[in-house]
């Protein structure tokens, strides 16, 4: 692998960024519910993704994400006001890398790196603009460009196109098993980052290798 290998492609949010970062916020917000609702929220949004894929009626994701929140306060009786939205909102801009995210992508610096990512870009570019990513990856590509979401193979091709890399030089790395499959469904070599040791979904094209984290990537790849 470490002879063919020219670029790595990483899943943004939950693999890169924790999207339950949020909590903090969420908890000041309302005492206690915090962690409830970023796991509600979290849920939610990836299922209207997949909903409105099937569905082959895309809304970008910045509105797939305020739609779930919507929802997420509404199941939980949180009163959401329009600035408390705004504010929730807005912290996806500032999602927390994990803390080892940034030194796994320094040890790969001499492939391509790239994000491939549902988010849309004006969610993604603050995104990693605030975390100083921009020098890091060579690009930073959305679902935006062919409107549809993960796991769709149309997602994934993406990558080797916009990377000018063949799917089979390309490693994908994802949290998110579902989104680990797909991209070994498209051909891309996967590796699924399991940092809580949750069981693998039962779908076919599993991983071609399991992490409990980042820092050891490197020493599949380089």
């Amino acid at each position: 692998m470490s002879k063919t290998c020219k670029a790595v492609v990483f899943d943004a949010y939950g693999t890169l960024f924790d999207v339950h970062s949020v909590v903090t916020l969420a908890d000041g917000l309302f005492p206690g519910r915090g962690a409830e609702l970023s796991r509600l929220w979290r849920a939610k949004q990836l299922e209207y993704t997949w909903l409105r894929s099937l569905m082959g009626s895309y809304a970008d994701f910045a509105a797939v994400t305020r739609a779930a929140l919507e929802f997420a306060c509404a199941a939980l009786n949180l009163p959401l006001g329009p600035e408390t939205a705004d504010n929730l909102m807005a912290a996806y801009d500032k999602l927390a890398l994990f803390p080892d995210a940034r030194n796994a992508l320094a040890a790969l610096s001499g492939l391509k790196l790239a994000i491939l990512s549902n988010g849309s870009r004006t969610m993604l570019d603050p995104l990693v603009r605030n975390a100083k990513l921009n020098s890091v990856l060579t690009a930073v590509i959305s679902v935006d460009e062919v409107r549809i979401y993960k796991p769709d193979p149309r997602v994934y091709r993406l990558a080797p196109n916009s990377l000018d890399v063949a799917k089979e030089e390309t490693a994908f790395v994802s949290s998110n098993y579902w989104d680990a499959a797909g991209a070994k469904n498209f051909g891309f070599r996967v590796f699924w980052i399991n940092r809580a040791g949750v069981e693998p979904d039962r779908l076919e094209n599993a991983p071609d290798i399991v992490l409990t984290g980042l820092t050891g990537l490197a020493g599949h790849l380089v």
